[in-house]
Order: C-alpha cells, then sequence, then structure tokens
C-alpha cells in the first residue's frame, strides 16, 4: 500500500471517528468532574482532564468535527472560488486574463493569517462565518492552476469542436474542459483543506477563532499555553491531531498529484 493510500485510509478513520463521536461517547465534551481536575492520562482519562475536570480524549475527538468541518468546507469553497476565476481567465484570455490574475497576484501578496486575524476580530464570526473567511483567502492558487490548465485546453481539438457545434462557455467549461483539468484541481483541492485546518487553528489559538466552549483544536492548545510546563498533555495531544492530520492530507496531495501527472488527459 503506498504513502497516498495510507494517508486516506488515516484520513477516512478520523473522519469516522469525528463523525461518530455523538454515537459512541456519551458523556459530553464540556462535562466537568472538578474532582479529577489536571488529571494526568490514565485507562480512566486516555488523554487526561484540563483544569475543569473534563475529558481531554472527548474533547479532540469533538474538536476534530469542528476542525475537519472548518477544513474540509472551506476547500470546497476555495475551491469553487478558484475554479471560477481560473476557469474565466483561461477561457476569455486578453484584458479578462489580465484583470483576474491581477487580481489574484493581489491576493497573494496579502498575509491571508493576519487578514483573517483583523477580520475575525471585528466580526467574532461563528463557524459557518469562518468556514466563508477561510475559503475566501484559499482560493489564488487554485485559480492559477485552473487558468493553467484552461490556457492548455482551449485549442485542444475537441474544445474548438464544441465551438465550432455552438457549445456555450457554460456548457464548454463544465462538459469539455472542466473534466479534463481535474486532476491538478482536485489535488490543489486537497491540499487547501489541510491549510483551512492549520488556519482554522492558528485563529483559535490567537483567541480569535472558534470560540469556547465548543471545543476545536486550536482553542485547545489556546487553552493549554499557559500550562504546558506542568500539565503537557493538554498541549500534547491536539497537537499531535493537528500535525497528524496535516501530514496526512499533505502526502494524499502528493500522492494525487503524482497520479495527475502520469495520467495522460482525455480527448
Amino acid at each position: 500500500m503506498t504513502r497516498a493510500r495510507l494517508a486516506a485510509v488515516a484520513l477516512m478513520l478520523l473522519i469516522a471517528l469525528a463523525v461518530a463521536a455523538p454515537l459512541v461517547i456519551t458523556t459530553p465534551p464540556d462535562a466537568m468532574d472538578l474532582a479529577h481536575r489536571r488529571a494526568a492520562p490514565s485507562i480512566a482519562n486516555w488523554f487526561g482532564t484540563d483544569e475543569l475536570g473534563r475529558d481531554l480524549f472527548t474533547r479532540v475527538l469533538f474538536g476534530a468535527r469542528v476542525s475537519l468541518a472548518v477544513g474540509l468546507l472551506s476547500a470546497l469553497v476555495a475551491g469553487a472560488l478558484g475554479i471560477a476565476v481560473g476557469a474565466a481567465s483561461g477561457l476569455a484570455g486578453g484584458a479578462v486574463d489580465a484583470v483576474l490574475m491581477r487580481l489574484t497576484d493581489a491576493a497573494l501578496s496579502v498575509p491571508r493569517l493576519l487578514l483573517l486575524m483583523a477580520a475575525c476580530a471585528v466580526l467574532q464570526p461563528s463557524v459557518p462565518i469562518l468556514v466563508l473567511l477561510v475559503g475566501g483567502v484559499g482560493w489564488m492558487e487554485t485559480a492559477r492552476i485552473t487558468r493553467a490548465a484552461f490556457l492548455s485546453l482551449r485549442d485542444r481539438e475537441f474544445v474548438l469542436a464544441a465551438r465550432a457545434s455552438g457549445a456555450s462557455p457554460v456548457r464548454l467549461v463544465l462538459s469539455h474542459m472542466l473534466p479534463n483539468a481535474s486532476g491538478p484541481i482536485i489535488v490543489s483541492t486537497t491540499l487547501a483543506v489541510g491549510r483551512g485546518i492549520l488556519l482554522e487553528s492558528a485563529l483559535s489559538f490567537f483567541g480569535v477563532g472558534v470560540q469556547p466552549p465548543t471545543a476545536s483544536w486550536g482553542n485547545m492548545l489556546y487553552q493549554a499555553q499557559t500550562t504546558m510546563s506542568t500539565e503537557p498533555w493538554l498541549a500534547l495531544f491536539p497537537g499531535l491531531f493537528i500535525f497528524a492530520t496535516s501530514v496526512a492530507i499533505n502526502v494524499l496531495g502528493d500522492g494525487l498529484s503524482s497520479d495527475a501527472r502520469g495520467k495522460p488527459q482525455a480527448a
């Protein structure tokens, strides 16, 4: 089994655990047990407990629901925006292409974390709004990849034949060009999932992302930063999940990228 397949299996297992968390764990993530505050990892509490006696394993799994949802949904938002901009740029060419690519370059020049921190500090967003914000700063890579793919496809024989038969621009994009450009776009969208998870974690770590009592990996790290020297498990397990998930997504993206480069385009 290749590394990409192992990464895909690990991600599917993590997603399954996150989805099934309310079914297999009867204790709410915010249930407090003050008699067992700051307990180290044990058989009773696999990942230990926090300053309020809340079970860290439960909170990590429920936090995965939020962090993975933000990563996956923001990647879909970024993918949709990037495909729209890249398709319009690559298909139209000329002045439209120049304007859209200059806008893309300008968006790439702005540090997205700082922009998100400023927006979140003002808006104090809910999880759905956070998805839109993270997705709204992550479309540029997909736009450039889509544009490059469309530029290489628009003079191909099957595209010219579709134009000659009277296909509308929308049909030309959806039925002929986008399916043949799907490989690199899927890779870019996959990598955007990991970027979304890291951005959500960073925002929550700085206290402007997902707000307590809702658990996410980022705000668990934020809450643990003052006790890292005395209760390291409070930061260790959320950090490990962030790290492992990001590595798995990047390995999967590398595998998909290799497959996309080695697969010939269909006519």
